[in-house]
């Protein structure tokens, strides 16, 4: 099999899909990208991992996996997005355990939020790279994959209001979205304050 490294290109919302999310993986020494819907909550879990500025009262899921896995003497090595079948992506962490390697199935999501946690690449196969890749030359919009044939994901709240906030107020919606852990609101909120100091 051979591998092929991957970045994160972009997380977006998907303007195909309510409610879910864009998540654009490139080849590193590429052009091509490979387009993954995902849920919201994959996609807050991805977006705090990346941006390092939101910081959760307690550990989210991915948190609170990478802490057993340390506790445990699990290391996370790489994550591999190997299939896609269906239209569906199909991956795996590749971990060791006092040097016994273990391959776990996982969502692309979460093998991605999990791979910024624990700071190791991210690879795909060239198989699916011919499947579902598509080169910054193609036209039209991407056609946008599904990590999973059926998602759960709640349409987000209007802009109008953080564009309307005052700079005071979005500190303190930041502040209030934190302690109740809505972090997609403080993402929007973040992006909303970093738009407005640029």
């Amino acid at each position: 099999m051979q591998k092929v490294e991957l970045k994160i290109r972009a997380l977006s919302y998907s303007n195909k899909q309510s409610g879910a999310y864009a998540l654009i993986l490139s080849e590193k020494n590429g052009s091509r990208d490979i387009p993954v819907i995902i849920g919201q909550h994959e996609a807050q879990a991805i977006a705090i991992a990346l941006e390092k500025t939101v910081n959760p009262p307690r550990p989210l899921t991915h948190d609170l996996f990478k802490n057993f896995a340390q506790s445990f003497h699990i290391k996370l090595h790489e994550v591999v997005i190997h299939d896609i079948r269906d239209g569906v992506f199909f991956a795996s962490l590749i971990c060791t355990q006092n040097a016994k390697e273990l391959s776990i199935d996982s969502r692309p999501s979460d093998a991605v939020a999990l791979a910024i946690r624990f700071d190791c690449p991210i690879y795909t196969t060239e198989e699916v790279l011919n499947k579902a890749g598509l080169n910054e030359q193609d036209e039209g919009a991407p056609e946008l994959i599904e990590e999973e044939e059926s998602m759960e994901a709640n349409k987000p709240q209007s802009h109008n209001t953080l564009e309307d906030a005052t700079m005071d107020e979005l500190n303190d919606m930041m502040r209030k979205a934190v302690q109740s852990e809505n972090y997609e609101l403080a993402a929007r909120v973040r992006d909303e304050i970093e738009k407005r100091a640029r």
